[in-house]
């Protein structure tokens, strides 16, 4: 009886280990859906007007866990991609008054940690490099979902997020404070699990 009681508790013990086991679920990594994340950038343009600009390239990954509740977030945009709508001023904005693409092609973000709001991320702190200049940021989220993509039956998930930089923290600032120093980046995101 003494060995039959060692092994049901054995086998006990291992049934609820395997019940619990999804709780603890292991980091996921997505991919950077490139055709849905787009970061766009709007300022002041004398006064006269908001201007909303964006970049079309932009990769990276997300990596989440939501029963540990962290995650990181590593982002690659191609500055050469800027599009204001003017080919003429996409030249200007890529010059070396602003983002001097030349030298510089592309800007990133790195984060340091991601802060949850109950189950969901509510912002990502971490670091803005645009220009060779690296700045800490946080970014806040406006939305945040994680579920199966239903065309591509693989995880995915996607959040839009807002932050406001001075483009004179990065070597940017000509015609500050005419045309604003003060920029909103703006960043739609969705992601697919590898």
């Amino acid at each position: 009886m003494h060995s039959f009681a060692k092994i049901s508790a054995a086998v006990l013990l291992a049934a609820a280990a395997a019940a619990v086991a999804p709780a603890f679920a292991a980091p996921v990594t997505y991919a950077v859906d490139t055709t849905h994340t787009f970061p766009r950038f709007s300022y002041s343009h004398f006064g006269y007007s908001t201007q909303l600009s964006r970049f079309d390239k932009a990769t990276g990954t997300v990596v989440f866990d939501a029963a540990a509740k962290t995650g990181s977030v590593d982002i690659v945009i191609d500055a050469k991609s800027v599009n204001t709508g003017y080919a003429t001023f996409n030249e200007h904005i890529q010059g070396e008054d602003f983002l001097d693409t030349a030298k510089h092609p592309t800007a990133t973000f790195k984060s340091t940690r991601v802060v949850f709001a109950g189950d969901k991320p509510a912002s990502v702190e971490g670091n803005l490099t645009i220009k060779g200049v690296t700045k800490p940021v946080t970014l806040t989220l406006t939305s945040f979902q994680a579920m199966p993509h239903p065309m591509m039956k693989k995880e995915a998930l996607g959040a839009n997020a807002h932050t406001v930089i001075k483009r004179s923290d990065f070597k940017a600032g000509k015609f500050a404070p005419y045309v604003g120093d003060e920029v909103r980046i703006d960043i739609a995101i969705e992601a697919i699990s590898q």
